[in-house]
């Protein structure tokens, strides 16, 4: 902010004459090229502050240092009552609704950080650690003062109490704000009420949506009368209409349906049908259970899990299922509701063509200017590759305890015989793909792997040894949370390296020894000329997808097929 004066006694005149109004006109600081005809009908109360070209117009402000460039007009009440940390230190009772995995929310919060505090409770020293400072920040960063960031727009709107805007922030006909930070290019529309918040840089929230005790990640959205309680939003989610309730919603969580609700648990990459729903209580302990929905899983219309339940990476899930499945080990597979049971598909979505259309729009749509939350959107990594690998295991040892059954049961759902014959070669097909894919992409010499097992630290992978290994420094006092995001981030910038060194790693178990580099060449092209079939098997899927059976209802007035087909075309 500019070089900052008190105003002349000609200058409080003239304001006063311009119908503005000042509990005490020494308290109102003003840059040093003011001019009186930047206010109009504005009442100061407290300490306030305003840069170079701001304009205020109709409005009553109080407790604020705003900016340059700004423009503030019919604001009915802006306020910092009390010492606040402006949404910073807020506990979100995430994916438990009782509180037993709250985070706290904080300006710089980052998907993996959240994770740590959220999903890893069973570290506790670590996520205390993180917890202590996180309040510690909040402490810091407190203030009696509010602050409105440069070039910020703040018009039509009511109440907006003990809030921190950061600069080029929009702010258009708002209901309630109250005790939250508003990131830097971020917009609050009409009608939206929040109240402890935190909105990372470029989100939306808009058309009546409602927060209360969430974070909001970077490019999010949030619109059309969407509701939010204890819920944690980060990089690209889009959801409108519906609900959500002390929900972890990881990177590209999606949501449209006013009949949707997402309730008490974890998603990434997820997308929900129209009617999707959770129950998490089964009437005996309270509101007490959660569901894991793991990356790229999508819900069908009106789909219905009863909590505890986890699914696999990439599951589509149809229909009602009420016995607790666990299939967390048969990522690509359907789950379908089939005369009251749980019926498991393993693998089957590895032939879709919407799956390999997924995983490609994820990363095309990526775009935010800062990037907070580290996201990998690798088609083929340790963390799939490794479920795969125990899914094949599982599916090999049901088959030879029992070679002659029509169908198994595995972790409260059902697998027909023939699904899981057919699970067995689409799994094994995108493990060779998947090892040559990761070799091919990095190099292995360059890092160490151990065989440890490999997880999804809400969009990240990571081996689960490194991870373990951070939460021991985190435990020690030897990271402070910019040293923690740094540990994550020195991750990604080596995680081809160390996926080809996990792929070596299996490729030397799988063989019986360790491969030379001529072996290595020929798996590379062996998995190229696999990875071929696959698509030549999804692009078939692509393909019936623009049959004939397609194109019913086009070109209807026209009675002529190539009428029918020029319409689909066109429009298709």
């Amino acid at each position: 902010m500019s070089e900052l004066r008190h105003l002349s006694e000609a200058e409080c005149q003239e304001l006063m004459a311009r119908g503005c109004y000042a509990e005490d006109w020494t308290k109102v600081l003003v840059s040093n090229d003011f001019e009186t005809k930047q206010l109009r009908a504005v009442r100061f109360e407290g300490e306030v502050s305003i840069g170079s070209r701001t304009r205020i117009y109709d409005s009553a402000i109080a407790n604020y240092h705003i900016g340059e460039d700004c423009y503030i007009d019919d604001v009915l009440r802006m306020e910092c009552r009390h010492r606040s940390s402006f949404g910073e230190g807020v506990g979100v009772s995430a994916v438990n609704e009782n509180g037993g995995r709250t985070a706290y929310i904080y300006r710089d919060l980052t998907a993996q950080i959240a994770y740590i505090m959220t999903m890893m409770r069973n570290r506790p020293e670590a996520v205390e650690r993180i917890i202590a400072m996180i309040k510690e920040r909040a402490e810091e960063h407190a203030s009696t003062i509010g602050t409105i960031g440069n070039r910020t727009t703040i018009i039509g709107s009511r109440f907006i109490r003990e809030v921190l805007f950061e600069e080029d922030v929009t702010i258009e006909g708002v209901s309630h704000l109250e005790n939250g930070t508003v990131g830097r290019g971020s917009l609050m529309g009409v009608d939206v009420r929040a109240k402890e918040f935190i909105l990372s840089d470029d989100a939306r929230v808009e058309g009546a949506s409602s927060l209360e005790r969430c974070f909001v990640g970077e490019k999010t959205v949030i619109a059309n009368e969407f509701t939010a309680v204890d819920t944690l939003f980060f990089a690209n989610c889009h959801l409108e209409n519906g609900e959500a309730a002390a929900v972890f919603a990881g990177p590209y969580t999606v949501s449209h349906h006013k009949s949707s609700l997402l309730i008490a648990g974890i998603f990434s990459f997820f997308n929900a049908g129209s009617g999707t729903n959770q129950s998490n209580h089964l009437f005996k302990s309270g509101a007490v259970h959660q569901a894991v929905h793991q990356r790229g899983t999508k819900f069908g219309s009106s789909a219905y899990v009863m909590s505890p339940s986890i699914e696999g990476p990439y599951t589509v899930v149809l229909g009602r299922h009420t016995r607790h499945h666990d299939t967390q080990d048969m990522p690509f597979s359907y789950l379908i509701e089939d005369g009251g049971q749980s019926s498991l598909m393993p693998g089957l979505s590895l032939r879709s063509y919407g799956t390999v259309r997924d995983i490609a729009k994820w990363k095309q749509r990526d775009k935010r200017t800062v990037k907070r939350d580290n996201i990998h959107f690798a088609e083929f990594n340790p963390f799939c590759t490794g479920k795969m690998l125990r899914g094949v295991d599982a599916l090999t040892r049901m088959r030879e305890i029992d070679p002659e059954a029509k169908s198994y049961t595995y972790n409260r759902t059902i697998i027909r015989a023939s699904m899981l014959s057919r699970g067995i070669k689409l799994y094994n097909s995108a493990i060779a793909a998947s090892l040559g894919s990761m070799l091919r992409d990095g190099d292995y010499s360059k890092a160490k792997c151990d065989g440890t097992e490999w997880i999804d630290v809400a969009g990240q992978y990571l081996p689960l040894g490194d991870v373990e290994q951070l939460l021991r420094d985190i435990a020690e006092g030897d990271l402070s949370l910019e040293g923690i995001k740094a540990r994550f981030d020195e991750k990604m910038e080596s995680y081809d390296d160390m996926a080809a060194a996990y792929a070596f790693y299996i490729l030397a178990r799988l063989l019986g020894h360790t491969p030379d580099e001529r072996e290595l060449a020929e798996i590379i092209s062996t998995s190229d000329n696999i990875l071929a079939r696959m698509r030549e098997a999804t692009d078939a899927d692509r393909r019936r997808d623009e049959g004939e059976d397609m194109m019913v209802g086009y070109g209807y007035d026209f009675r002529d097929e190539r009428e029918k087909v020029a319409d689909f075309r066109a429009t298709r």
